[in-house]
């Protein structure tokens, strides 16, 4: 057995918090959690080109806030905001009875982003660049946009190979034992002819200091408090 961990969810309540706040009873919770996995789903088949990193949603009673954070954000708002209140519409039929609210933040440094590098190498293989090329691109990019350390793993029938084998480059820093080191990481899948190729990501962005932590968390605990209230 393998005694890896998610990067993300061994740091969730200390420097990361969740992308999904809301409290459900246990009868209610697989609806409510799948109706939240098809909104993300939908936003990020929708706006593929838009370089969607992560997609927030917060439920308080009848309320639903989505977050959205994309690299060009202008593609899902759309001209006077047509785009974005579209998607409003759509979905509100997708979760009947309730109060929708969308808002989209701009991605600043998308070449430090791991989920966006992810994506991106993935859809460079699908378009048959050499993996080891667009893994050594993006480290460089990512390095030079201020990143201290970047790992990347391409796993599968690398280059239609009869196995399948995993490659993978580290470059800097990688504490991945660390909890206050800020750690982002992404998965893509990269659909070829020859077979399915997954791409990991782990961008090291340095250390949340201790005046920073103690920030991080009176935010999850505001964030928590505020959805037992409503509750």
């Amino acid at each position: 057995m393998g005694q890896k961990t998610h990067p993300i969810g061994f740091r969730l309540g200390v420097t990361k918090s969740w992308d999904m706040k809301w409290y459900a009873s246990k009868r209610d919770y697989a609806n409510t959690l799948h109706e939240d996995l098809k909104i993300k789903e939908y936003i990020k088949n929708r706006y593929r080109i838009a370089g969607i990193s992560r997609v927030e949603i917060e439920r308080i009673v009848d309320k639903l806030k989505i977050r959205i954070h994309a690299a060009r954000p202008a593609i899902i708002i759309g001209r006077k905001g047509q785009e974005v209140e579209l998607l409003k519409k759509t979905i509100e039929k997708m979760v009947p009875g309730k109060e929708v609210t969308i808002n989209v933040a701009e991605v600043k440094v998308p070449e430090m982003d791991a989920q966006l590098i992810a994506e991106d190498i993935a859809l460079q293989i699908e378009r048959r660049v050499s993996h080891r090329r667009a893994m050594k691109r993006a480290i460089d990019n990512a390095l030079k946009s201020g990143a201290k350390g970047v790992k990347i793993q391409v796993k599968g029938r690398i280059g239609g190979a009869e196995l399948a084998r995993k490659e993978w480059f580290l470059v800097g820093r990688m504490p991945l034992q660390t909890l206050r080191a800020d750690i982002d990481y992404g998965f893509a899948t990269a659909y070829t002819k020859y077979g399915i190729l997954s791409v990991k990501v782990w961008v090291y962005k340095g250390d949340i200091l201790e005046g920073q932590k103690e920030e991080v968390l009176k935010k999850i605990e505001e964030d928590l408090a505020k959805v037992s209230q409503e509750v």
